[in-house]
């Protein structure tokens, strides 16, 4: 071997040397920041909504928002009870039926935009009114003219200006289209369904069910311990958490032994985040949680649920009803009227939020 030769080395220290290389190569890498529902392409539509010339562009996309009308049952509920409230104490009208109505509260209180169309008879006057669903109710370019449009290629109608009630939960960055009260608390309500989807999928990829059965008590037999192998295998699907009788003649303390490998917790703050999204939405909401079903986890509880439904109604649904009333002067027509409201003491709630005493009725 030369001088030159016994310089270099050998190919197989070179390629150890590679392989060190790759196995001890360093990674650097950064969390993005979180990301919001709404992007920032999404956000400048909110402001300044588009048009293509015939209709303006709802602020957000409404097959989303409709969307979110399940995202959590404390939200359902919450709007439930106010569209079940307005339509308890709702008098139909021959112009307005029960139906057309408890539509259109739905859409208002979840869509932040409620559509009714002024159906004309022969002569020009009012022979109903109609229900126009606001996923598909655009605000024309041209002044009193509203559209339906069906998707980009489904059905595409124009109303005759004029014919279209249109009333919206105002908003304080456009006056076109109304945006939904409970809007603060799409993260939250969003949140709840995420956790409520990993939760479930945690139980059904299996992993909270694992475990060691770990033996050191010698066994009678092969035959035994395939026959535990056995016992052990059919406990899954319909037959899941069946229990298991094992007998071992004089075994000693921790001779079986069930190891888990998985934590139910899941240290994820399950209860945690669903309480604390439930909060945020009844507080959006402006809802009390004994009147959707919420179990008190204190002993005394929340109070009388009758007195708390009497504060409700005056507070939150009859604004509700003043807002629905100014329909009537818009068709020009006692179209819509509500029931006097029973309170728990014998007074009543006038549709107008007079609250008389029980002895002057």
């Amino acid at each position: 071997m030369t001088a030159t030769e016994s310089t270099l080395p050998s190919t197989d220290v070179v390629e150890q040397i590679e392989a060190d290389q790759v196995n001890y190569k360093s990674e650097m890498f950064s969390f993005g920041d979180p990301e919001s529902v709404l992007d920032r392409r999404e956000l400048a539509q909110y402001f300044e909504i588009w048009h293509n010339g015939r209709w303006y562009e709802p602020p957000l996309p409404v097959g989303r928002l409709a969307q979110t009308f399940n995202m959590s049952p404390y939200h359902r509920s919450a709007l439930g009870l106010k569209v079940n409230l307005l339509v308890a104490q709702q008098v139909t009208s021959r112009w307005l039926g029960a139906d057309a109505f408890e539509r259109f509260a739905l859409d208002f209180l979840q869509m932040g935009n409620g559509y009714l169309e002024w159906v004309p008879n022969m002569s020009g006057r009012l022979a109903r009114v109609g229900y126009s669903p606001a996923m598909h109710t655009r605000a024309g370019v041209k002044p009193g003219v509203y559209w339906f449009v069906n998707g980009p290629i489904g059905d595409i109608h124009e109303f005759e200006a004029g014919r279209m009630f249109h009333l919206q939960q105002p908003d304080v960055a456009q006056e076109i289209y109304g945006m939904p009260e409970w809007l603060a608390a799409l993260q939250s309500g969003l949140l709840s369904e995420n956790a409520t989807l990993f939760r479930r999928r945690y139980y059904l990829n299996g992993a909270h069910a694992g475990f060691i059965l770990y033996v050191s008590e010698p066994l009678a037999d092969t035959q035994t311990a395939d026959a535990i192998s056995d016992k052990m295998s059919q406990a899954k699907g319909i037959g899941n958490f069946r229990n298991m009788f094992l007998y071992i003649p004089k075994g000693k303390k921790d001779g079986v032994q069930v190891i888990p490998i998985a934590d139910v917790t899941a240290k994820d703050e399950f209860s945690n985040i669903k309480n604390i999204s439930r909060d945020d939405m009844l507080a959006a909401h402006r809802t009390p949680p004994v009147l959707i079903g919420v179990i008190p986890q204190n002993a005394s509880g929340f109070g009388k649920v009758s007195e708390t439904l009497d504060a409700y109604y005056g507070t939150e649904i009859i604004p509700i009803i003043r807002r629905m009333l100014r329909m009537n002067d818009w068709f020009g027509a006692q179209v819509l009227s509500f029931r006097d409201y029973m309170c728990s003491d014998g007074s009543v709630i006038t549709q107008d939020g007079i609250r008389k005493p029980a002895a002057t009725r």
